[in-house]
């Protein structure tokens, strides 16, 4: 399945970074950023770097991370409304779907995934979990989520990291077939490339309606 291709960094998006992924790779359709900075992990997204890519005509993924655990129904309300008033700051608009971050999350349960989902349910954004369908807990965390709330099975939007090939510009890149729970998911998202050659990139693939989902 052929799918739109795109980038995501941890960095902040400027003319150099824009620069070298257009020249080393090619126009990317979309960018995943994250809407904070992490401290020693990532660069917060600014409403001067969303101009700078609108302009250029490239959509962007609204990653959230700030989070220090993916365990438990209060902690995931919390993740979820602190997630929710960053993606509002930024003025993304409602019916954008915004991704959790719990790939690096080897700990994870259905009760913070429902919080999530929950929550977002009654913002006008759309749930998404940014996440490793084979290592850790996700597989058995979603998919108990699913069984228990009717709301995970309808409106989570799945983002996975897995398998791991080489980065690639669009025309090299591989047919969409990204591993998925063992469940039903609703998996629109492939983050297929890591370490990118001579940018701080990682390269992905998403369907198109995924792709209307983002601003």
């Amino acid at each position: 399945m052929r799918a739109l291709w795109g980038v995501d960094s941890a960095v902040k998006v400027d003319e150099k970074l824009y620069n070298c992924v257009t020249s080393k790779y090619g126009k990317p359709k979309f960018w995943g950023r994250y809407l904070t900075r992490k401290e020693g992990v990532n660069d917060g997204l600014s409403k001067e770097e969303l101009l700078f890519l609108h302009i250029r005509g490239i959509r962007i993924i609204p990653i959230y991370n700030d989070f220090s655990s993916a365990v438990g129904y209060r902690s995931g309300q919390v993740a979820a409304r602190n997630a929710i008033f960053h993606a509002s700051r930024l003025k993304f608009p409602k019916d954008t779907v915004v991704f959790a971050n719990i790939e690096n999350f080897f700990e994870v349960n259905d009760s913070w995934i429902s919080a999530w989902v929950d929550v977002f349910f009654e913002s006008g954004y759309l749930p998404g979990f940014y996440h490793d369908p084979l290592k850790g807990d996700f597989n058995k965390a979603y998919c108990a989520a699913v069984k228990n709330n009717a709301r995970v099975k309808k409106y989570s939007i799945l983002w996975s990291a897995e398998p791991r090939e080489e980065a690639s510009n669009e025309i090299d890149a591989p047919l969409f077939q990204p591993k998925k729970p063992s469940c039903v998911a609703n998996v629109l998202g492939w983050q297929y490339g890591r370490e990118a050659q001579g940018c701080p990139i990682e390269t992905n693939l998403i369907l198109f309606k995924l792709y209307q989902l983002l601003w």
